[in-house]
């Protein structure tokens, strides 16, 4: 399908590449081909922002840029390159300039605020044996018992990192809000989507890791955002 562009996925806190492994599955299915998947350092929005770009520049022709979580700050800091034609936010974050995760965070704290536990290095965990019931309440506890123990912890600095040019002031968007979210409160999501002017705004019934518990719905929406 060398209509369609490249799919580059990015993840946010707490979980790496490979938390995208579902969505992966159903988007080959659906006929994509070019699809790639960022590992972000997760040290600072700037690197983070920094990582993506590099992968977007090794992609000949067009990419639409797809993020959970904080990697919704990511694609926002990072997505106003001349070849990303769009950018799709799953369960995410989409600062406006000035605005931090950390920021938007405080508005309205998420159910699962109290299971964040920093580290005498600076990174924030979620608790191990709280990442089913604050991450992934719709998977199985042994599914939740994994990903707590193979999380990819953020330099608690990286939430307060602000957005400088928001790429979604230019490229057309499309949102997901997870509406059982104890991660990014569902109020947050509702508000950042509607004043994104986006395409397309779909509410799911899913948790925080919708693109684990719901790959058929996130990839559906992928799909109808690289078709357009």
């Amino acid at each position: 399908m060398s209509n369609k562009p490249t799919v580059v996925l990015v993840h946010g806190f707490w979980g790496g590449a490979a938390h995208w492994h579902n969505v992966i599955v159903e988007l080959l299915r659906k006929g994509h081909t070019a699809i790639r998947a960022v590992e972000l350092p997760l040290t600072s929005l700037a690197d983070d922002a920094e990582r993506t770009r590099k992968m977007v520049a090794q992609v000949q022709g067009p990419v639409l840029l797809v993020g959970h979580s904080y990697g919704g700050a990511v694609i926002t800091q990072a997505g106003d390159m001349p070849n990303v034609v769009g950018l799709v936010y799953i369960a995410a974050f989409a600062p406006d300039a000035g605005e931090s995760p950390g920021g938007i965070t405080q508005e309205h704290p998420p159910v699962a605020v109290p299971n964040l536990a920093p580290d005498s290095d600076g990174y924030l965990w979620v608790k191990p044996e709280k990442y089913h019931e604050s991450f992934c309440q719709d998977l199985s506890p042994e599914e939740g018992l994994i990903m707590g123990l193979v999380q990819k912890a953020p330099l608690a600095s990286t939430f307060g990192d602000t957005i400088t040019a928001p790429a979604w002031k230019k490229k057309p968007s499309w949102y997901q809000i997870s509406s059982e979210d104890r991660m990014i409160s569902p109020v947050n999501q509702e508000r950042m989507s509607a004043r994104l002017g986006a395409k397309k705004v779909i509410t799911l019934a899913a948790s925080h890791a919708s693109l684990a518990s719901m790959p058929k719905e996130v990839a559906a929406l992928i799909d109808e955002a690289a078709s357009a």
